[in-house]
């Protein structure tokens, strides 16, 4: 499974956004950029520069490598509607983001983890690829083997009722959830300005 293993704290750092879900990355102790000169000079970014910063807020919010960023992004072009508006739904609807929108993980690189090794179900079939596209009436469960594990437990308990988001169902007592559809756009409240990342890969 491929995945970022650099310092991610430099990273909320230097893009000036909590692209991780851990608390301790959404209020860094220093508030400046990484690197020798961090503290001491910020560049007044360009246009571009906007528009690669916020392409790289996306790709690490979602936990995706450069490839597998470009290759969603050609996805999202090839689909009827806006491209920016298809990208994001493209990125909610993956295995691993619904795992922890549902909260059975506590972070996405928790739910790619968990998804990778075999706790969970769709359908009543084993799937452990992170990317695998969900589809209306998909049934996301925790396999029965798996139930116990404590970690699962603690996450959900940060989760209120039975619809974590919209377009998801939740049953707690069973452990499983329900794609009911594919979210829109103004449903997705990551706050993101998808339209530059367009913008940027139409040069």
């Amino acid at each position: 499974m491929a995945r970022f293993t650099g310092p991610r704290g430099k990273v909320c750092r230097r893009l000036e956004f909590p692209a991780f879900e851990s608390p301790k990355f959404a209020s860094p102790r220093k508030s400046y950029a990484p690197g020798q000169h961090g503290q001491s000079f910020r560049r007044k970014l360009s246009y571009y520069g906007m528009q690669l910063r916020e392409k790289q807020r996306i790709k690490y919010l979602y936990g995706l490598l450069e490839k597998q960023f470009r290759n969603a992004f050609k996805k999202a072009q090839v689909k009827q509607g806006p491209t920016g508006h298809n990208l994001l739904i493209f990125l909610e609807s993956r295995l691993d983001n619904t795992v922890y929108r549902l909260g059975f993980a506590s972070t996405r690189r928790a739910a790619r983890q968990f998804v990778s090794h075999k706790h969970l179900m769709v359908n009543n079939r084993i799937v452990n690829i992170p990317s695998y596209i969900l589809k209306p009436g998909d049934v996301i469960q925790v396999r029965e083997k798996s139930k116990k594990i404590e970690m699962l437990h603690e996450s959900m308990r940060r989760i209120q009722g039975d619809n974590p988001m919209p377009w998801l169902t939740l049953d707690k007592a069973k452990l499983t959830g329900t794609f009911d559809g594919v979210p829109e756009r103004e449903q997705i409240l990551e706050p993101v300005n998808e339209q530059m990342v367009v913008e940027l890969y139409s040069k």
